[in-house]
């Protein structure tokens, strides 16, 4: 062999040393993780078992179902009921509480501010008492059941930043999302379906959203978030070409796996392990996905709980009954996206098309967890990326007004294992426009979803480019006082 001919086992002095040092290493990683991989599967059958081998504590919650609202739900029109904007209607925003916050660049050219209240009446309901938009007659029914946080913050103030600081904990793009660093650090419970699922309502608006919030980031790929679609092919490109047998995909699959182990063996690539996963789920996924995606066998009365729409595959009342077959089946984080939410004018006719597409089905799956048991170990969380503004953007009229962007204040809910029931946290000023008692910062929000799935936060990381990368970055503190 020629000291230039590096193909044959990669036994060249580089290539030697790369191999070398990479395999002492993954010897003394291994002593300290005992059967876990540092890609976040196990040595044997990567994508299985998660990097944390266990959690740092007992769990409460077994699985996620993260019910986003793409576009930022005003928090003044579905939950902060706020009576004392009805003598401020019409009126300017005070300069001393407008200049707490700032502003999009679309109200930078207008010249008037006019608070606004809601067209919405509110009622209390529950035990809890708590208020709720006459929007929501399904949600209201279940409010016993949710724990509404009032008091959220974030510090991005237009949507694709904010879309990526709540899903990974960053606002620019390349982060994992939370459900590839349940992945990595939890692996699966279902070795027949991804550990990750994303599930978004077809034409439900305008808004964009980048696959980038549902993305492995720098994680191994076999993280990344799967998308199921409507339609006969939920995953795309997964079914055989016509022609070919399940035997023979069988036998190119296994031949395929030879090869990828025995270039393992050379390079110590984790990617190649990923690759082994993703060719291998995809396979058991032909035959289980098929039978979690069909609901043409669930009873007439479920249908009448989610509401007709869910008989219409793609839409959000369908999606909501998806993600409680998946949750059946143990997906450990279903993550829906229904976009549409972004009223910067006409929202009184826009927020009541968004809630009638949403309201039941959600109540609906809520009450469909609780009656099978379900509840007691799925964590639900429903919200969007921000709020809005208690100012009108646009021109205010007697029955029309819009709000623009608000990121310091907004409010979302949670339901399930792990948080109090009937519990309204956190409270804003008589604007809503600041927080005004018991802050919750995304990242919070984030350290407490991953405490309710036995995570410390701090320690669920990942070495990048130099440095040790976590969903909360530096940040982040448990909220206790809604844990149940």
């Amino acid at each position: 062999m020629s000291r230039y001919d590096h193909t044959e086992f990669g036994e060249s002095r580089r290539g030697f040393l790369k191999k070398a040092s990479l395999g002492f290493g993954s010897i003394a990683l291994s002593s300290l993780l005992g059967q876990t991989g540092a890609w976040g599967g196990s040595l044997g059958d990567p994508g299985l078992g998660g990097i944390l081998n266990g959690t740092h504590f007992p769990a409460k919650a077994k699985r996620v179902i993260y019910l986003f609202q793409s576009g930022g739900p005003s928090q003044l029109e579905t939950f902060d009921y706020k009576p004392s904007l009805a003598k401020w209607h019409g009126k300017e925003i005070p300069p001393s509480v407008q200049g707490t916050q700032r502003n999009s660049g679309m109200v930078a050219d207008q010249s008037t501010f006019p608070l606004v209240k809601s067209i919405y009446d509110f009622k209390q309901y529950g035990q809890s008492g708590a208020w709720v938009s006459d929007l929501f007659p399904y949600t209201s029914q279940v409010v016993d059941e949710l724990c509404i946080v009032k008091s959220m913050i974030t510090e991005a103030i237009n949507h694709e930043p904010a879309v990526m600081f709540m899903q990974t904990g960053s606002q620019l793009s390349g982060r994992p999302s939370i459900g590839s660093w349940l992945s990595y650090g939890l692996g699966s419970d279902n070795e027949n379906l991804p550990n990750f699922v994303v599930l978004l309502s077809k034409s439900s608006g305008a808004q964009p959203l980048n696959s980038t919030a549902w993305s492995n980031g720098f994680l191994p790929s076999h993280h990344q978030g799967i998308q199921f679609r409507s339609g006969k092919d939920p995953v795309l490109y997964l079914n055989n070409p016509h022609g070919v047998q399940d035997h023979d995909r069988r036998r190119a699959l296994d031949h395929i796996r030879q090869l990828n182990e025995q270039q393992f063996d050379i390079w110590q690539d984790p990617e190649i392990q990923s690759k082994i996963s993703q060719y291998e789920m995809a396979y058991k996924m032909q035959n289980s996905v098929p039978d979690a995606v069909d609901t043409s066998n669930e009873p007439d009365y479920i249908y009448e709980l989610y509401g007709e729409d869910a008989r219409i595959p793609g839409t959000y009342a369908s999606n909501c009954l998806q993600a409680r077959r998946l949750a059946e089946r143990d997906v450990k984080f279903i993550q829906l996206y229904h976009m549409g939410w972004d009223q910067h004018g006409n929202l009184p006719k826009g927020i009541k098309r968004q809630a009638l597409s949403t309201d039941q089905a959600t109540a609906g799956l809520i009450q469909d967890l609780k009656q099978r048991g379900l509840l007691e170990d799925t964590l639900v969380v429903w919200g969007g990326e921000f709020g809005r503004t208690s100012f009108s953007q646009g021109r205010l009229t007697a029955d029309n007004y819009g709000r623009d962007h608000h990121p310091g204040c907004f409010t979302m809910w949670m339901a399930g294992a792990g948080v109090k029931k009937g519990m309204v946290y956190g409270e804003t000023d008589e604007f809503s426009y600041n927080v005004a008692q018991n802050p919750v910062h995304v990242h919070d929000f984030q350290a407490t979803l991953l405490h309710l799935l036995g995570i410390d936060h701090e320690k669920l990381t990942f070495k990048h480019q130099g440095r040790r990368f976590r969903l909360t970055d530096v940040h982040g503190q448990v909220v206790n006082d809604i844990l149940a």
